[in-house]
């Protein structure tokens, strides 16, 4: 079965067991899943209304320790009806606002066990080792300036994906390549400000303003305020919604945002967020543009022999040119067209 397809399923199956009348609170209203394993795993519903996941073990078997909220619950659970007794991997998720996610988590442990049906457990576990980074608890929320830089990067994430679903494969900066999107001989490098006056972004490292070899590079440059709920403002958790949709592997697209610094758990958090777009502007960075790169360094004959470099440049003026929205609109897709 398709993985859209059992997503439909499973939450149709907690959609009824939802409606169903509540259980003790040492019960489960429970519903088994088409899957390649005998016994089937099963979705579950408790008497707070958090949503399971069980995957069935060997009664001796074993449970992964270390499990324990607040997000996540792992535990051995036995479950006895009238003509069966089986052991489950009991895997809850005690946040509801986190419920969408939890599914996108199961549908996969269900596609991975239908693979291993002779050891589902090994499923889960694997399924929850690739996803450990989206529900850590340690570290800190974003702070606004983090947020905001985020939030650029993932408007322009969302023209990509406009274009193709799979568009997500050109973030390159959440896994610490030096330009934000790349695909191989065109680049962009996203800088957002929430600073009224001027345009003066910060530059990281000798490389980050080198176009790829024999291709060209673009500057996008945002300027953003923070502003109430409002029609022309924009929620950083509507956007990242919007994204996630149009991406045809949301998995995938998660553990980026997790490297990127966001983390499911701190949603609550930025449920206030909004932001207003007062300025993009977009330039090509060609000679003459104001950088710093070891290519320039060395052309000028000056040894390159200091790491770590950060300055700012300022585009606060009419110089460099900015581009018009039909050249911004061919690097897009000179982008999309490179990576097919």
């Amino acid at each position: 079965m398709r993985d859209d397809s059992m997503h439909r399923v499973v939450e149709e199956c907690w959609t009824a067991l939802e409606t169903e009348g509540t259980t003790s609170e040492r019960r489960l209203r429970v519903s088994l899943l088409p899957a390649a394993t005998d016994p089937a795993l099963a979705v579950a519903v408790d008497h707070d209304g958090h949503r399971h996941l069980l995957v069935p073990i060997p009664t001796h078997g074993k449970i992964r320790s270390g499990l324990d909220g607040p997000v996540l619950q792992l535990r051995k659970r036995p479950l006895e009806d009238a003509e069966t007794y089986q052991t489950y991997a009991d895997l809850a998720c005690l946040r509801t606002d986190l419920n969408d996610l939890f599914t996108e988590l199961c549908v996969e442990v269900v596609g991975t066990a239908d693979r291993l049906p002779e050891n589902p457990v090994k499923a889960l576990y694997r399924v929850l080792d690739r996803w450990k980074a989206l529900f850590q608890t340690q570290g800190a929320p974003l702070g606004i300036e983090q947020l905001a830089g985020l939030f650029g990067e993932l408007l322009i994430l969302e023209q990509l994906l406009k274009r193709d679903s799979s568009a997500h494969r050109l973030w390159r900066g959440p896994e610490g390549h030096h330009h934000d999107f790349s695909a191989g001989s065109t680049a962009v490098e996203v800088k957002t400000s929430t600073v009224t006056e001027g345009r003066r972004p910060r530059i990281h490292g000798l490389d980050q303003l080198d176009a790829p070899e024999g291709g060209t590079l673009s500057l996008a440059w945002f300027r953003l305020r923070r502003t109430a709920r409002s029609d022309s403002s924009i929620g950083f958790l509507d956007l990242l919604d919007r994204v996630l949709r149009l991406c045809d592997d949301e998995s995938t697209l998660r553990e980026l945002l997790a490297e990127a610094g966001y983390r499911p758990v701190d949603a609550e958090q930025y449920r206030e967020m909004y932001f207003q777009v007062d300025e993009e502007t977009w330039y090509e960075v060609v000679p003459g543009f104001p950088k710093l790169t070891t290519r320039t360094l060395v052309a000028a004959d000056v040894p390159v022999s200091v790491v770590d470099v950060e300055y700012t440049i300022d585009l606060s003026g009419d110089s460099p040119t900015a581009m018009d929205s039909d050249a911004v609109s061919r690097t897009i897709d000179r982008m999309i067209q490179e990576s097919v």
